[in-house]
């Protein structure tokens, strides 16, 4: 449900350093055996399987030492969420922090893989598997740094969370629960590991990072299209296949109006300076808009690429069909369904209302999914940015970090719409034009699976007291 990486941000030539927790290393050796289990279990809806992940990270935690107290399975029709609690020094009075992750995965069928989506490969430097990359990395991720430091003695300076929700893929009703269940908690702010990261070049350096502290609005449209059918040997005009593939065709033409706030300026302003060198058309352009989003020229060629257009309006788009219920039969119903990332401060309604009018069918019937719910913008902390961009040091020193707003949708939405605040800081960098999530044949690179076991450990230690 969301983008990973941001698409770009600030040029970082420093080499990584070569000090990731071996893969032969017992931090190594227990974080693979959980990622593979976890990898292999095909968690998403309809399977029942998300209980299974929980289970094994329950596993993990109890072999480190966490109470059965400090553990809690909570059940939610065929899914589960997961709290466990990390007890910190007695007596503190510092808030809480959470850490987020999701166990669910989008369903892959595997019969349009090249290979087994459902069991963990290791391929020219990338691991391969339904969910290696969302989000099944930071569920590995988060539970072993938990472990590991837990079994090192390390005792916080305040109480810390883990929070996996089992259905971040579809309802987000475990997310919601979650966010109910942690209230008493008081967190003072939330640490997601589904969004944010780097960008690789192609020939791997690291080219930025991006720390997410807004999204857009995640809200689903069907539209259906209806009249009385028929046999198939007497096609009639209004056949419903056929209005709705036309009605569709409208749709894609639709373009809204483009739009900018102050973490998208500040992040398009950052961009500009870095790209001056190798990119000095695309810099110049987004110079020009992060200073004036009025300027038509600079909006307009932003806008025209799949890199930048994302991040400036709001964006719908056809993602299934149904339609006919017999070969031999004219068709009684057809829907579409139309997935749409909502600018920050754009009505749900605004959109609906602009779908029916693109679409040009008047008998057509549009229905928004659920209660889609617009979250806030969290303001970017000097102590996290701080620990962030030091945990990153340990293997790309120098790096920068620039606050973006997330395209797509993730379970921190609903933390800050509870007023928690919550930061996306995913230790993973890649090769956008690379990155498959939700996709045939995901992908997460070796490397950042490996560098996660030393950035996460660090950030927490950073941020809940280092210890001697």
């Amino acid at each position: 449900m969301k983008r990973m990486i941001v698409s770009a941000a600030v040029l970082c030539l420093a080499a990584p350093m070569a000090n990731a927790a071996a893969p032969t290393s017992p931090q190594g050796t227990a974080a693979l055996s959980l990622y593979k289990d976890i990898v292999e279990i095909r968690s998403a809806a309809g399977h029942g399987k998300v209980p299974e992940v929980a289970a094994r990270v329950v596993k993990d935690l109890k072999a480190a030492g966490f109470a059965d107290a400090d553990i809690k399975v909570v059940p939610m029709g065929e899914t589960v969420y997961l709290i466990a609690r990390y007890p910190g020094k007695a007596g503190s009075k510092k808030q809480p922090i959470a850490f987020l992750a999701h166990m669910d995965v989008v369903d892959a069928k595997p019969e349009d893989w090249s290979f087994d989506p459902f069991v963990l490969r290791e391929k020219d430097g990338d691991f391969l598997g339904r969910g290696t990359l969302d989000n099944k990395m930071g569920v590995a991720h988060l539970t072993r740094a938990f472990a590991d430091l837990k079994t090192s003695g390390f005792v916080p300076d305040r109480d810390l969370y883990l929070g996996f929700s089992g259905d971040e893929e579809t309802g987000m009703t475990t997310t919601r629960a979650l966010v109910d269940a942690l209230k008493p908690a008081k967190l003072e702010y939330a640490l997601n590991s589904d969004a944010g990261g780097g960008a690789l070049t192609p020939d791997g350096k690291p080219f930025g990072y991006g720390m997410q502290v807004a999204e857009k609005t995640f809200a689903t449209f069907d539209v259906t299209i209806r009249n009385e059918g028929g046999h198939s040997s007497r096609p009639r005009k209004d056949n419903a296949i056929y209005d709705l593939a036309a009605l569709l065709k409208n749709v894609e033409t639709l373009k809204f109006p483009i739009q900018a706030n102050a973490v998208t300026r500040a992040s398009f302003g950052t961009m500009a300076k870095e790209l001056k060198s190798s990119r000095p058309q695309v810099a110049e352009m987004l110079r020009r808009f992060s200073e004036n989003p009025n300027d038509a020229e600079a909006a307009a060629a932003l806008a025209s690429t799949e890199e930048f257009e994302p991040e400036m309006r709001t964006t719908c788009v056809a993602t299934m069909l149904n339609a006919g219920h017999a070969e031999n039969a004219l068709p009684q119903r057809a829907v579409g369904t139309v997935n749409c990332r909502i600018f920050p401060g754009v009505e749900v309604a605004t959109v609906q209302a602009a779908l029916e009018q693109a679409g040009g069918n008047p008998k057509a019937e549009w229905k928004v999914r659920g209660t889609p719910t617009a979250s806030p913008v969290s303001e970017p902390r000097p102590d996290v940015t701080a620990a962030v961009k030091s945990a990153l040091a340990l293997h790309y020193p120098g790096v920068a970090i620039t606050p973006y707003q997330e395209s797509g949708g993730t379970d921190g939405m609903w933390f800050r719409i509870a007023g928690v605040p919550t930061f996306a800081v995913s230790p993973i960098f890649m090769d956008m034009k690379k990155m498959r999530a939700h996709g045939l044949d995901e992908n997460a690179p070796v490397a950042s699976f490996y560098n996660g076991l030393d950035y996460w450990p660090h950030l927490i230690k950073t941020l809940a007291g280092r210890q001697k």
